[in-house]
């Protein structure tokens, strides 16, 4: 609330996404929904007649696409979550290659476990993805001497087309994902995609659980000729039955890699922006489109 009283022209109110929504509603222009989206807010738009405008405080804009008259523009929260992320992907890969799980599990058991281990250095990693966390990535990953690609939806300077994605991967070590959930992306990563990273290489999925295919990647965990790193999962929560928790050469966390202490702060930042963006009946920088 005092952080978007701060924006000239913002009148913020403040409301219960399970309860009456308070008098205001009636002449609402915008909704700043909860990070998470619950069928309780996204049922909202419906009891707000001028709305105009749905900032969100997340990335992730799937929940909404699709959902909103035509009327009603929608923007994410682009720029606040792209650091912590990025900071996931390079400790996941690190984790992965120097065998930290493994060590782990070798110090619950007080089991003296001295091995060599792979290393980061050197590594040809494929990014699929070319925004803010992209750009994040290959910035906290260039200090460890490797080589990074970008891939997006079209090709353009520093960046190449998706359709060349299957021609990329034997090329590289390591593919980290961190598209947006679309039509276009769902299942990007399915039997053909995996097929073609080469022997030993691992996949980081930052995205979202359906970009990949799970029964797929289980596969290829199960023969042991992938490794990989998930934040995300299809289902999520992953039901404590399924194969993925045991399968060989995976680290999993629980959608982690943006919670932490100034996911918030940065999350309000943003939101003020596009929001003073919108107050001015300017065009909000962050508006979603289908691409990445």
């Amino acid at each position: 609330m005092a952080r978007l009283a701060d924006v000239q022209g913002v009148t913020p109110v403040r409301y219960d996404p399970e309860a009456a929504l308070p008098a205001a509603a009636e002449t609402a222009q915008v909704l700043v929904p909860p990070f998470l989206a619950t069928a309780a807010a996204v049922a909202m738009v419906e009891k707000l007649p001028q709305l105009r405008l749905v900032q969100l405080l997340s990335a992730g804009a799937e929940a909404w696409i699709g959902r909103l008259p035509e009327h009603v523009a929608l923007s994410d929260c682009r720029g606040a979550h792209g650091g912590a992320t990025a900071e996931w992907i390079v400790a996941a890969l690190l984790a992965v290659y120097r065998d930290l799980p493994r060590f782990v599990r070798a110090q619950d058991e007080a089991r003296w476990d001295y091995h060599r281990t792979d290393e980061l250095a050197g590594k040809r990693v494929l990014v699929v993805g070319a925004g803010d966390v992209a750009e994040q990535t290959v910035r906290r990953l260039a200090p460890f001497d490797l080589t990074t690609t970008l891939v997006g939806r079209r090709a353009r300077p520093g960046v190449h087309a998706v359709e060349e994605v299957l021609d990329l991967l034997p090329q590289h070590d390591a593919c980290v994902v961190i598209v947006p959930l679309t039509d276009a992306t769902r299942g990007l990563v399915d039997a053909a995609f995996l097929a073609a990273m080469p022997d030993g290489a691992v996949l980081v999925n930052a995205a979202r659980g359906p970009v990949a295919d799970t029964d797929a990647l289980s596969a290829e965990l199960v023969n042991g000729r992938l490794r990989a790193a998930l934040d995300v999962t299809d289902p999520e929560p992953l039901p404590a039955e399924h194969p993925l928790w045991r399968a060989p050469g995976l680290l999993l966390t629980p959608h982690v890699a943006g919670s932490v202490p100034g996911t918030q702060r940065r999350a309000y930042d943003i939101a003020a922006e596009q929001l003073a963006a919108f107050a001015r009946g300017e065009r909000p920088p962050n508006l979603v489109e289908d691409g990445y």
